[in-house]
């Protein structure tokens, strides 16, 4: 089911983002971990696409999997930046062939050594107008709270998001943020550029500092002082504890402010994201 429909019909949607094992080995913790939160009836759950497309192929047998096998509705992450026309609607085809509506269209890194002059889209907008103008998916774009690492300013990355919905977004995904006064400030800036669509907030429960701190810093996002201050020295039960507390009051707080969506990004664990559905109440 197309998520622009699933908008007209509910307040507030729930999904969650799995990725692709790259071993075989890791496989059993995504069944485990899909088998445990589709109880929850999520509205949808996307499927990530490997920096440069390096697992494009496992993204589609896992979107066409957790359809089939699963009976889930899911969005498949695709990335533009290395790929080819050709190849997209190879894509395309695929995906319209099992039923598949929903799409989040992403520029992707790109790889080192990567001959720039092969590139047939240099931005996420570009794909998001082909999608739009070869069949009718639902569109989702990626929105960043407190700005794309590589925006020079606020601003000017909100300008880059409005080229993508009018290209033909139908709803934002935002990444990761640890702060609402972020998230309701990039609203604000979405009201200034008569951006309307919905907004869905993406969900990062905090399981471990090291890896937190290592994912922030790739997206340009920041953990607030005071949550930093709680979390250093702990042991790694006590910063689980801790991270699941807080995700809780972030996600009430969004709740209550009347947020679109909440969107988990789950690292393939079902545990943290288990424990705030329940305090929550969200099923």
């Amino acid at each position: 089911m197309k998520i622009s429909e699933i908008f007209k019909q509910k307040k507030r949607t729930l999904s969650f983002e799995f990725f692709p094992p790259k071993k075989v080995e890791n496989e059993y913790t995504l069944f485990n971990t899909i088998d445990v939160l589709k109880k929850y009836n999520p509205d949808f759950v996307s499927i990530t696409y490997g920096a440069g497309g390096s697992s494009k192929d496992k993204t589609i047998e896992w979107t066409l999997k957790i359809k089939k096998q699963y009976g889930l509705n899911p969005m498949m992450h695709l990335t533009c930046i290395t790929t080819t026309r050709e190849f997209i609607d190879e894509i395309i085809d695929t995906l319209k062939a099992n039923g598949i509506d929903n799409i989040l269209a992403l520029r992707g890194d790109l790889p080192e050594g990567f001959d720039k002059s092969k590139m047939e889209f240099n931005h996420a907008y570009q794909l998001a107008k082909y999608l739009k103008g070869k069949e009718d998916f639902s569109i989702g774009v990626a929105g960043y709270p407190e700005g794309h690492p590589e925006s020079p300013s606020l601003e000017k990355d909100v300008e880059y998001l409005k080229m993508k919905v009018d290209a033909g977004g139908d709803f934002i995904i935002t990444q990761l943020f640890f702060d609402n006064s972020k998230f309701f400030e990039f609203l604000d800036r979405l009201k200034i550029f008569r951006i309307n669509i919905p907004v869905i907030a993406g969900i990062m429960p905090i399981l471990s500092l090291t890896q937190v701190k290592r994912f922030v810093e790739m997206c340009g996002a920041t953990i607030p002082k005071k949550l930093l201050d709680k979390l250093e020295g702990k042991s790694k039960e006590d910063v689980y504890k801790i991270g699941v507390e807080y995700a809780i009051n972030q996600c009430q707080e969004l709740i209550e402010s009347d947020v679109k969506g909440l969107h988990f990004y789950t690292l393939n664990k079902f545990n943290a994201t288990e424990e705030i559905i329940k305090a929550l109440s969200l099923t």
